[in-house]
């Protein structure tokens, strides 16, 4: 009874010991774990190729208060496409194969569809067919040839000895005339046939159309299996075009000015344009373009308007207003401006930089540089005024001298 007492009081020393273990392991695992999320955070911090900035967010500012930006006109007009094309095919055709979808873009070769080219193919394997039988009575012909020369040959040498007769050797010669202008003959024969060929190839190459140049799908108006044709055909069963491409390059605004104002508008002047479906968006542009010629029914002056730099929001046939500015606008501050004050958004001086005569900022974009062209008006206090190219809240690189930023560059925020 004693000794049963006694051991129930010993103490089981093997599952202290495998305890301590446990908690070991455990320290050891939390240990490595910290060091590697240390080791990702300054790996991230200190990675190759990113640049350290200061970031600023654009803020609005009353441009009646402190520096405003003339504004000669407004007007309003549509975005167009200066290169935009109906594809159609170049011959009648059942269409087997069409490759296109609206909103995708294609380079310039690419293959838009297909016609039905089994009656073509019979024929290029006809002519293929003539072209080997040709060749092979010119080789024949050939042979003949000069067989035949080396028979007068032959006659000459015996006349010499008198061993023939000359008629013989007129003979022979007569034939050797023959077979040249045959041999003539099949020579062109051959050349027609190889022309057919190539004719009959390039048939079969019009029955696959191709892009024209580079660019947007916009409309797609043919399925497989329609007849098309570049001729209206058929009444209503036969398409006339294929697909519509725009390059969207080429986009320009088409604006219709009052003749009686259009001495304010002169070539390069600078434009702010605001697309009707993006009020806050403010595209730089300026004037490419005064078309010579007015329109005597709407007593008005056609004017061609180019964006500095592209932007995918804008598209085709959207209604944008445009704001003429002075020639000088962006060299005198201080202009009261003819349509009333706004708010637009000021940075840092030192944020903008100029490359190629043109000014721009970096505009942060998910942690990427984005260079944006702008168009800047008065500064003050170390601050200055971009009347197009920034919405208030973008963020850009507050101080852009002397850093060695590129499109696309990472960026670390301080």
């Amino acid at each position: 009874m004693n000794d049963e007492l006694i051991d129930s009081l010993r103490i089981d020393r093997s599952q202290s010991a495998a305890s301590d273990r446990s908690g070991l392991l455990r320290w050891v695992m939390a240990l490595i774990v910290f060091l590697a999320v240390i080791a990702a955070v300054v790996w991230w911090w200190l990675r190759p190729g990113v640049v350290e900035v200061d970031a600023f967010r654009v803020e609005l500012v009353d441009a009646g208060g402190t520096a405003t930006v003339a504004s000669v006109l407004d007007a309003s007009g549509y975005v167009v496409a200066r290169r935009q094309a109906t594809v159609a095919a170049e011959v009648t055709g059942r269409l087997i194969e069409v490759n296109v979808e609206e909103g995708r873009r294609v380079s310039q070769g690419d293959v838009l569809a297909r016609l039905d080219d089994a009656t073509e193919q019979a024929q290029l394997d006809l002519s293929l067919a003539r072209l080997a039988a040709a060749r092979s009575a010119l080789e024949e012909n050939a042979v003949q040839l000069e067989n035949a020369r080396r028979t007068l040959s032959r006659l000459r040498d015996l006349k010499a000895r008198d061993l023939t007769s000359q008629a013989e050797v007129d003979l022979a010669l007569t034939d050797v005339d023959a077979l040249s202008a045959r041999l003539a003959s099949q020579r062109e024969q051959v050349r027609v046939a190889e022309s057919e060929v190539a004719v009959q190839r390039q048939r079969i190459d019009e029955l696959t159309i191709r892009a024209p140049f580079s660019g947007v799908i916009i409309a797609r108006a043919a399925q497989a299996g329609e007849m098309v044709s570049p001729i209206s055909a058929g009444g209503g069963f036969t398409r006339t075009g294929i697909c519509t491409i725009v390059d969207m390059d080429s986009l320009e605004i088409e604006v219709d000015v009052n003749e009686a104002y259009i001495d304010r508008v002169s070539t390069g002047q600078p434009v702010i344009a605001t697309l009707d479906a993006y009020p806050n968006l403010e595209i730089p542009a300026r004037v490419k373009a005064v078309v010579p010629a007015a329109d005597r029914q709407k007593a008005t002056v056609r004017v061609r308007v180019e964006f500095i730099e592209r932007d995918p929001r804008v598209l085709p046939e959207m209604g944008i207003s445009v704001r003429f500015l002075e020639a000088d606008v962006a060299d005198s501050p201080g202009t009261a401006q003819a349509s009333g004050s706004r708010r637009l958004p000021t940075v840092p001086v030192e944020a903008v930089f100029r490359r190629d005569g043109r000014d721009y900022v970096w505009r942060i974009d998910d942690g990427r540089a984005e260079r944006r062209a702008v168009q800047l008006g008065a500064s003050s206090g170390g601050r200055i005024i971009v009347t197009a190219g920034l919405s208030a809240g973008d963020r850009i690189v507050a101080d852009a001298t002397g850093r060695a930023i590129e499109e696309g560059s990472a960026l670390r925020i301080d």
